[in-house]
């Protein structure tokens, strides 16, 4: 594992001021491989208003942008470096989630494993999970993933286009089998988005979050 001062102190862009996010419910936003912080920050205004959005650069640097781990075909990949990335955000995490109720992921592409993967380290932590055209680690039998204690009442959404052209259909079908064990499933599929975030996916994953996050709490 790598020790925590090898990546840089995290960089995150948030929604609201530090004066308005105490009690409010935090959303956490994951950037897919290659791009920023500033890659999902849009989505903010298009979703419910009741969340303090918060939006993480993953730390490794990689072209003109970042990824959380190298990616699963590169000789460089470890499920090491998937846990490492992991740790980086919970740690950061661990430093705020107090001024908040709840805390729900959101992550397109690889920050879809990066969400899933927080919420098999820690399967009590999350109030929800949103994962955009994305995938689920193959974690194998590693018992750092505690896959065996999420029984399939954490609320996920799972929006894809059945033509994208990136994630491979071997993580398709891993994803699919994690899914349907471990977690409350809301599945949408988009014609035509292939790779991305379309509109139409945003106003569901406005729905989800407001019919489990906030009308939700207890």
């Amino acid at each position: 594992m790598m020790p925590a001062d090898a990546f840089p102190a995290p960089v995150v862009l948030w929604s609201k001021s530090e004066a308005d996010r105490a009690g409010k419910p935090l959303l956490i936003l994951l950037h897919g491989h290659g791009a920023n912080e500033q890659d999902l920050f849009s989505l903010a205004e298009l979703l419910p208003a009741d969340f303090v959005v918060a939006a993480v650069r993953a730390p490794i640097a990689t072209g003109p942008g970042f990824t959380w781990f190298p990616r699963t075909a590169s000789i460089d990949y470890t499920l090491d470096a998937v846990m490492d990335a992991s740790s980086y955000v919970l740690d950061w995490l661990d430093s705020v989630k107090a001024n908040h109720p709840s805390v729900t992921l959101l992550g397109f592409s690889m920050g879809m494993a990066m969400a899933t993967t927080m919420l098999r380290q820690r399967p009590a932590d999350f109030a929800a999970v949103v994962g955009l055209s994305g995938f689920v680690v193959d974690a194998g039998p590693d018992t750092s993933f505690r896959d065996a204690q999420l029984d399939g009442t954490v609320p996920m959404f799972w929006g894809r286009d059945q033509q994208d052209p990136v994630i491979t259909q071997d993580k398709i079908e891993f994803t699919m089998g994690w899914v349907r064990r471990h977690v409350k499933l809301t599945k949408v599929l988009y014609a035509g988005m292939w790779h991305g975030i379309n509109q139409q996916e945003i106003g569901h994953v406005s729905e989800f979050l407001t019919h489990e996050v906030l009308n939700g709490r207890k």
